[in-house]
């Protein structure tokens, strides 16, 4: 990326003490080990800040891959793309040095861990990529929609946010199969995917939340307006960032957006009817009245 973030509103970042560098719009940039762990596009390398004092305790020199893609952490290892031609990097906590590097569709930019492996989208050629981490081995390669980047993980499955056509794929992790592709409605660039309070939950400009039932593999409810881009979901509410407005809101999963019981909706259609109905004959019979 030549060093600079696509958005400079969300990457400048100057540590205390430190001289300037550029965050790259990580949307998985994450604590584990007692450590925040932060890709930086500037200083092409992953940068380890303790979680108590805010200072640096490791420089690694391992380049993010792109500026929108992740980071995770599974098998006592942090796990980072690299290199947009292909490459994944495993990374151990107690010594901060690239213990293995494993060969990956190129376009792969965004991992999550499930299941005993990192799973890795290829935007470039719209699959997810099984990655097994005790032999440090690609076990398989899975066709999903069009240009996935971000994703999550729960219910058994991970789920793709797929860019091109604004789909969802679901894969089972035990198969290893494409079980179901969601028509959500959000694509373009940007976005984030998470998993919380029994549901999937994306987000992209303009249509802030887009929440998705497991059992159903449908839609169930969704909002639009000004906000979104990413989002997550703890502590028994939804996080939402506002980039416009530069907040961010929590929103309990349990009261937002409240759906009427189909009951409701039938109970005053048939009030409806019966008042249309009661009309309309009362004007008929005094049009017959002589």
């Amino acid at each position: 990326m030549g060093g600079q973030c696509e958005r400079e509103s969300r990457c400048a970042f100057r540590p205390t003490n430190e001289s300037d560098w550029n965050i790259c719009d990580q949307r998985r940039a994450l604590f584990r080990f007692g450590s925040i762990w932060v890709p930086s596009c500037g200083a092409h390398e992953l940068v380890r800040f303790d979680s108590q004092t805010g200072k640096i305790q490791a420089e690694i020199p391992a380049s993010p891959a792109d500026s929108e893609g992740g980071i995770t952490v599974g098998a006592e290892s942090v796990w980072m793309a690299i290199d947009k031609k292909g490459v994944l990097a495993r990374i151990d906590p107690q010594t901060n040095q690239i213990v293995a590097t494993i060969a990956i569709p190129s376009g792969s930019y965004a991992p999550a861990f499930a299941d005993g492996a990192v799973w890795i989208t290829s935007t470039e050629h719209n699959l997810l990529t099984r990655v097994d981490a005790q032999s440090n081995q690609v076990v398989i390669t899975i066709p999903v929609g069009p240009k996935p980047r971000f994703l999550t993980v729960g219910a058994g499955s991970v789920w793709t946010l797929n860019q091109g056509d604004g789909t969802i794929s679901r894969v089972d992790t035990k198969t290893n199969k494409l079980v179901a592709t969601i028509e959500a409605g959000i694509p373009g660039n940007g976005g984030e995917i998470a998993f919380g309070e029994n549901s999937v939950w994306a987000t992209v400009m303009q249509i802030p939340i887009t929440r998705i039932d497991p059992e159903k593999n449908a839609v169930v409810q969704q909002w639009f307006g000004k906000g979104g881009d990413s989002i997550r979901v703890g502590h028994g509410s939804v996080w939402l960032t506002d980039l416009t407005h530069n907040t961010v809101w929590r929103i309990n999963p349990n009261q937002s957006g409240r759906r009427v019981p189909l009951w409701v909706f039938a109970a005053i259609l048939g009030v409806l009817l019966i008042v249309y109905a009661f009309l309309f004959w009362r004007r008929r019979l005094k049009r017959t009245v002589p």
